[in-house]
């Protein structure tokens, strides 16, 4: 529920309010306005008596929050979230790309991928350590070596860092070397690992579950949020339907559907959400039309030879078009990249 407080409360009375909702089990998030205050109350409404609420100096009324995701929903933050990561934001006027190869093969190799793609104007920087793939025979990464590789990188170039954790027991060391800690679609709903990253204070990107709906989606990040992380990146890299032509069906409709119902940002995965190189631009295009706050691109110098991938992987040359025609897509809407 959201508590609302009356235009001029003041401070003590606010705080007195919050205290009131803590002895009664529930969890606070005040938003201080221009003009009012809210306090989201996120806990058994069972538990509490309106009228003793109601009947405190400075409350204005109570307002119910509906939907089963409470800290993810617009009901509580009207305004979109803009989530810093070390100057790069996320969810605001300029459209966030992240780029680089799927996984971390080689220092040299990975290092001259994030010149590239910083250079085409990338401001983050994507790769894979820990890869949990479909055949246990596959590739799996190169684990701590290559978060060691995505740090040097980092030094080299300036750009932030995002890459997967697949386990509770690596949230730890992955969390020591990057900026972003991502969720992959398999992952979506290990509660567990939602709550691990949850106790942290670095941003999640969490991406979209191989069949999950919306609802379940942002009730994966309100998983996270309610321990404490309220940093969550949604990422839409498409669902597994009956069609085959493609990896898996890019949901463009997501993106303005996220927007309506939560503040949290979202970023679109055109390579994930496609499976074809030559699918990618479009649908980087098709995404930032539709409202995305960033994009995540796989890009590796040699395709063909990738050891993950290759098959939805840009060159750093298809890149750099890309980059260049959705930043005119951007234009056209209001945005920058």
């Amino acid at each position: 529920m959201i508590v609302v407080l009356r235009e001029g409360a003041t401070k003590e009375q606010i705080k007195k309010v919050e205290h009131k909702l803590l002895e009664l089990g529930f969890k606070t998030h005040p938003i201080y306005g221009e003009f009012k205050t809210v306090i989201g109350a996120i806990g058994d409404k069972r538990n509490i008596n309106k009228n003793l609420i109601l009947s405190m100096e400075g409350v204005e009324e109570i307002v119910p929050i509906m939907l089963p995701y409470k800290l993810a929903s617009r009901e509580l933050y009207k305004n979109p979230t803009v989530i810093d990561v070390g100057g790069v934001k996320i969810g605001g006027d300029e459209i966030v790309v992240m780029a680089g190869p799927c996984a971390i093969e080689g220092e040299a190799e990975f290092i001259e991928v994030a010149q590239a793609v910083k250079k085409s104007g990338a401001k983050i920087l994507r790769g894979g350590a820990y890869k949990p793939r479909s055949s246990p025979y596959s590739f799996q990464g190169l684990e701590e070596e290559g978060l060691k590789i995505m740090s040097a990188a980092r030094a080299a170039t300036g750009l932030k860092l995002v890459t997967e954790v697949v386990d509770t027991r690596d949230v730890e060391i992955v969390d020591q070397y990057t900026d972003i800690l991502q969720i992959g679609a398999r992952n979506m709903q290990n509660f567990r690992l939602l709550k691990e990253v949850g106790n942290g204070k670095k941003p999640v990107l969490l991406k979209r579950g191989l069949a999950a709906t919306i609802t379940e989606w942002l009730m994966a990040a309100e998983y996270i949020m309610s321990e404490g992380n309220e940093k969550v990146i949604l990422c839409e890299r498409g669902i597994r339907t009956y069609e085959t032509s493609t990896r898996n069906t890019m949901d463009i409709s997501a993106i303005p559907v996220i927007k309506g119902a939560s503040h949290l940002p979202i970023v679109a995965d055109p390579s994930h959400g496609t499976g074809h190189t030559k699918y990618v631009p479009s649908m980087a295009r098709a995404a930032v039309a539709a409202g995305a706050d960033g994009l995540i691109v796989e890009v590796h110098q040699d395709p063909p030879n990738a050891m993950s991938d290759g098959e939805q992987s840009l060159t750093p040359a298809e890149f750099d078009r890309v980059m260049k025609e959705v930043s005119k897509i951007a234009q056209a809407v209001g945005r920058s990249i």
